[in-house]
């Protein structure tokens, strides 16, 4: 008989889910896994208010398979022009569970992002108050900077200061990547977590080069040396509470990474929970596995734990090469290859 392990059903806290056909393409796959998901706001054009994040979350729960009881956790784009009153809204609405600062031009849709944070003062104060956690995409966009050094110097730079300003406010570095997002964490407050996804845990930046150059491991934040990737592993290993489980999902159509200028992302949602449960059997620690993708983001975000269970057997299977997406196709991670882990539902 094959071994298996039974967890409490997780909860997947940073996901991206595309909109229109791609969404209905996609959205099955993480509410297969995952009882709710922390859902990124940029869209074109990006989730901006509570009207916007209600009539998005609409259209997600119209794409879900017949009889799926996922929900989606909706998120507000801020930008220089985010009003302190949206986040009384956000507050008051049953939709909205946090705010997500892109630096703008960081990744893929920030061009409306914030081009200073000092500017959104008021509106953090607002969260602070209101007890609205803010979503960091942690990178600085200076030119000047080394892409490989941006996570870092955003921590310097930024989220440093910003949580010196504002010491109650709820703070998610989302998809830390290195040793220093991992240490700036574990010395913070209580505030402050970080998600970590399944690909950073697995790869270093040897992948993108690894017989050729790989588009389908070219993701942003971008992924880092070795010693930061073990860094990650013995964080979400750890048992500490501060770090959770993000894959941050982010699909794109196999043309827009095949090319000239490939798009940033990973989609790993298909088998994200059999991704993690690979990193932390290869790290000796599958016994906290659970508490990393089930509790600990509930626990931050102040939600209830979930009550259902979910199964993995460990059972080897061959990863498809590729999944519709719309009207194309999308390349999964591990790809043709093999995973030792399978959801059993």
């Amino acid at each position: 008989m094959a071994e298996t392990i039974t967890l409490a059903r997780p909860d997947d806290w940073h996901v991206h889910l595309r909109d229109g056909p791609e969404l209905a393409s996609v959205a099955g796959a993480t509410a297969r896994q995952f009882a709710r998901a922390i859902v990124m706001p940029n869209l074109k054009p990006p989730v901006l208010d509570v009207a916007a994040a209600t009539a998005y979350r609409e259209r997600i729960l119209a794409a879900l398979p017949r009889g799926s009881d996922f929900q989606p956790l909706m998120t507000l784009y801020l930008t220089d022009e985010t009003p302190d009153s949206a986040i009384v809204e956000a507050k008051d609405s049953a939709a909205v569970k946090a705010v997500k600062y892109y630096p703008a031009g960081a990744t893929t849709n920030s061009a409306s992002g914030v081009t200073d944070i000092r500017r959104c003062d008021a509106v953090l104060e607002a969260m602070q108050y209101y007890g609205m956690p803010l979503l960091v995409h942690g990178e600085v966009t200076d030119p000047g900077v080394d892409a490989f050094d941006r996570e870092a110097a955003f921590l310097e730079r930024v989220l440093a200061p910003l949580v010196a300003r504002f010491p109650r406010l709820k703070v998610v570095l989302e998809h830390v990547t290195t040793r220093e997002g991992v240490e700036f964490v574990e010395r913070a407050s209580a505030n402050v977590g970080a998600t970590i996804t399944a690909h950073h845990l697995l790869l270093n930046r040897n992948a993108l080069f690894d017989g050729g150059l790989r588009p389908h491991h070219y993701c942003l934040p971008v992924l880092k040396g070795e010693a930061h990737r073990a860094a990650l592993v013995r964080a979400a290993t750890s048992g500490n509470p501060k770090f959770f489980l993000g894959t941050d999902t982010a699909p794109h159509a196999r043309a827009a990474k095949e090319c000239e200028c490939g798009a940033g992302g990973i989609y790993s949602a298909p088998a994200a929970l059999e991704l993690y449960a690979e990193a932390f059997e290869a790290a000796g620690a599958l016994d906290r596995l659970e508490a990393f993708a089930a509790h600990h983001g509930a626990d931050f975000y102040g939600l209830p734990r979930n009550a259902g269970r979910v199964t993995l057997e460990k059972v080897e299977w061959d990863v498809p090469r590729e999944y519709a997406f719309g009207a194309d196709t999308v390349v999964p991670l591990r790809a043709g290859g093999k995973l030792r882990w399978r959801f059993g539902g």
